[in-house]
């Protein structure tokens, strides 16, 4: 059986996460105490305690994620390592990727947390709260939706554009709060079956987060890379990335372009990869790929008893 790890984006949190894995391993406490002493900041008690409010932060958010994935990562490593060992590739959904890279060997954890605090920082300081919005749009065609949103953008002067391909059934479109709710009644005109607005703080992945990547892209030039051990395959190009400076350049891309994330699950699928697990908080991923690519089975892992069915 070939296996690929997979790491969860935004979206995946919940107050509480991570608690389980500190009280049981201690490899798992070790990580949530490296990133609060990198930090400087007690991230393990937002995860742990919350509040919510303090947790959906985007700042907080997605340090506090790759925290978690990377904390049952460790775990893995440590009670089963061959699982881990024998992967032939690593993907991650947006801010998951950070987490793959870490995986792969690409950079250190406590890098990939000091720099996922400052990305959540400067994604949430590109667009006033209220300006922009988020929608999944649900049964209709990624072309037909990539039209809507091209054709309400001409009409109204706004941005509003694909912004991540989560499965065939599934485009998630972001970009001004009115582009989007126009674009979303266009979809459900062209016959979507829903078009679900989303409780984010920020539109993620258009062209409304270029102040984000240009704040971002001198932290990627000062990051320590390494040539993976494992490719990652990187969700601007859905196709494995062997270097490190490759991996730097399609983080920098990825923060205002669209996650290519059918594409990706479609290359890993061809890659000859029939076993995932999906490594962090919730069971998002295994739900997009298996509306995706069914031949690949994928165990989400991110609980102590998961941990523990897993070893």
């Amino acid at each position: 059986m070939t296996t690929a790890l997979l790491f969860p984006g935004q979206g995946s949190q919940f107050v509480g996460m991570g608690r389980d894995l500190a009280d049981a391993f201690p490899e798992a406490r070790a990580v949530f105490d490296e990133a609060d002493a990198v930090l400087g900041i007690a991230l393990s008690r937002i995860c742990f305690e919350g509040p919510e409010e303090d947790l959906r932060r985007t700042a907080n958010t997605q340090p506090a994620i790759l925290t978690h994935s990377i904390a049952v990562l460790r775990t893995l490593e440590a009670r089963r390592p061959k699982a881990v060992a024998d992967a032939v590739l690593v993907a991650g959904h947006s801010l998951g990727e950070y987490s793959a890279g870490v995986a792969a060997g690409a950079f250190s954890f406590a890098d990939a947390v000091r720099i996922v605090r400052d990305r959540g920082l400067f994604m949430q300081e590109a667009v006033p709260e209220g300006i922009g919005a988020m929608a999944a749009i649900v049964g209709l065609p990624r072309d037909a939706v990539a039209t809507a949103c091209a054709d309400t953008a001409q009409a109204t002067g706004k941005i509003v554009s694909p912004a991540n391909f989560n499965s065939p059934e599934q485009t998630v479109i972001a970009g001004h709060r009115e582009a989007v709710e126009q674009a979303s009644a266009r979809c459900r005109e062209l016959g979507a079956k829903r078009a679900i607005p989303l409780p984010v703080s920020a539109p993620f992945h258009c062209a409304l987060m270029r102040p984000a990547a240009e704040r971002l892209a001198p932290k990627l030039s000062a990051l320590a890379l390494r040539d993976p051990r494992i490719p990652v395959v990187t969700n601007v190009d859905a196709a494995p990335a062997t270097t490190g400076e490759a991996i730097r350049d399609a983080l920098a891309r990825q923060v205002d372009s669209p996650v290519r994330w059918v594409e990706t699950v479609v290359a890993i699928a061809e890659a000859g990869v029939t076993e995932a697990l999906e490594i962090g908080p919730g069971n998002v991923l295994a739900g997009l790929v298996r509306r995706t690519r069914k031949e690949i089975t994928v165990h989400s892992i991110g609980r102590a008893e998961e941990i523990t069915a897993a070893s």
